[in-house]
């Protein structure tokens, strides 16, 4: 184990992946996955593993886990056992782990991950202090939100937030925030300030106040309008989403009303929006009025009315027509679809068009069918459809001759497919002793 390779599987999901080891999890593989991070160095499955073990309260099991990566200095493991050491309450210990140097001070990343740990232990004014110095970076005032939600400590937020919200407010964006020793100067978006802002007011049941705020602003910060359409449907405020509507901010006011008359079950006047959308609008407006139609159970119209643009390159809904089918249970019409499909526009999207058929055909039940199409696509493209064959072998109950393919097989992807099926009948250890080493996973990348 070492903090190259650690990095190498956290930049590019290398090793065994968070998706894998998440799997190994809800099969019950937790010795599993404890023995592999420790042999083998995974961090994704060191990860897992102590997710569960905190569940169940091993918390000594799980700082156990962690201490290889400890030891090595890899930074999430010592922020994981920080947090555990707290909620054992081992406070001074745990914050000990990740209080910054005198250097550290000066980096936001190292702060915001203190800020964490001292709201963990219940220090929000602390937190909030070291937080403080860097308010100019915008992702520390995010921070600050998130750390602070549902802590009481809103009229302050609200104090540091007021200097740089005064000045958005008139589209500047520049601002100064209070800093340790004096003045800050930062520059923050106005409408990601105005939007902070806004959210704070609202989650201080100031929700009418941020209204007031916002609606004269609209005209100079014209990116807030999202927010703004927010407050007001979740004041049920329609008349004035309606008047936002019939503006330069129809798309964002339409869409929020819709869904304000939706879960009113004022469903005819949802749909009108949605169709005055989409005379208006775009490829979004249309997807919405499909989900709402879907949602509504009427499947077969939520498929007509995207009809127009399943063969438009800029702003393609085919699939979205096909997820919904498929979520319905209904595969066959999906394939109807993808035949009904114009030949240049087929021919011009092949490559997708073949993935999204065999997927259909998985999902039909028509295995065999399936394996004949890819068999015949591999004697065109030898090498490029292994795993896709394999995958549709085994599906057709032919999991040796699958097994045997990718064994065989040179094609990028071929060792995760052998474990993906191993793990799907039941071979666990078999699954992660076929998925390489994270050095020799980092050696055949550059290599490639």
């Amino acid at each position: 184990m070492n903090l190259d390779d650690l990095a190498w599987q956290r930049q590019f999901d290398g090793g065994i992946d968070g998706s894998m080891a998440e799997h190994l999890a809800r099969q019950g593989q937790l010795e599993l996955l404890i023995e592999t991070a420790r042999d083998r160095g995974e961090w994704f499955c060191a990860e897992v593993a102590v997710s569960e073990l905190c569940a169940a309260g091993e918390f000594e099991r799980a700082l156990t886990v962690l201490d290889p990566f400890v030891a090595v200095g890899w930074p999430f493991a010592v922020r994981e056992s920080a947090t555990i050491m707290i909620r054992q309450g081992r406070i001074e210990e745990g914050l000990a782990l990740v209080r910054p140097d005198a250097a550290g001070l000066e980096s936001a990343h190292d702060c915001r991950w203190f800020a964490e740990a001292l709201v963990e232990a219940g220090r929000v004014d602390e937190a909030i202090e070291v937080l403080t110095p860097h308010l100019g970076e915008p992702w520390i005032l995010e921070s600050l939100l998130d750390l602070t939600r549902g802590r009481h400590r809103d009229a302050r937020v609200l104090e540091l937030l007021t200097p740089c919200a005064e000045r958005a407010r008139g589209g500047t964006a520049d601002c100064r925030c209070s800093a340790a020793g004096g003045q800050r100067e930062c520059l923050h978006q106005p409408s990601a300030v105005l939007v902070l802002y806004g959210r704070v007011l609202e989650r201080m049941g100031r929700a009418d106040e941020a209204i007031r705020l916002l609606g004269p602003v609209l005209p100079v910060v014209p990116h807030i309008a999202w927010l703004y359409a927010d407050l007001l449907a979740g004041q049920g405020r329609i008349d004035q989403l309606r008047e936002l509507a019939a503006g330069e901010h129809a798309d964002v006011a339409r869409d929020r009303c819709a869904e304000v008359l939706e879960e009113q079950g004022r469903v005819r006047e949802a749909e009108a929006v949605l169709h005055a959308s989409l005379e208006a609008g775009g490829p979004s407006a249309r997807r919405r009025l499909m989900a709402f139609l879907a949602r509504q159970g009427r499947l077969d119209e939520a498929v007509e009315a995207g009809r127009p643009a399943y063969e438009d390159d800029g702003g393609n809904l085919l699939h979205e027509a096909i997820d919904l089918l498929i979520k319905a249970g209904r595969p066959e019409r999906a394939l109807e679809l993808l035949n009904g499909l114009g030949a240049a526009y087929a021919d011009a999207h092949a490559d997708v068009l073949r993935h999204t058929r065999l997927r259909l055909l998985a999902k039909a039940g028509r295995h065999a069918e399936g394996v004949t199409e890819v068999r015949a696509l591999s004697v065109r493209e030898p090498g490029q459809w292994d795993t896709t064959l394999a995958w549709l072998l085994d599906l057709d109950g032919r999991t040796d001759e699958a097994l045997d393919l990718l064994r065989s097989s040179t094609e990028h992807g071929a060792h995760q497919e052998i474990a993906v099926i191993l793990s799907r009948h039941g071979r666990y250890a078999e699954a992660v002793a076929a998925i390489p080493t994270v050095s020799a996973q980092r050696e055949a990348r550059e290599r490639r």
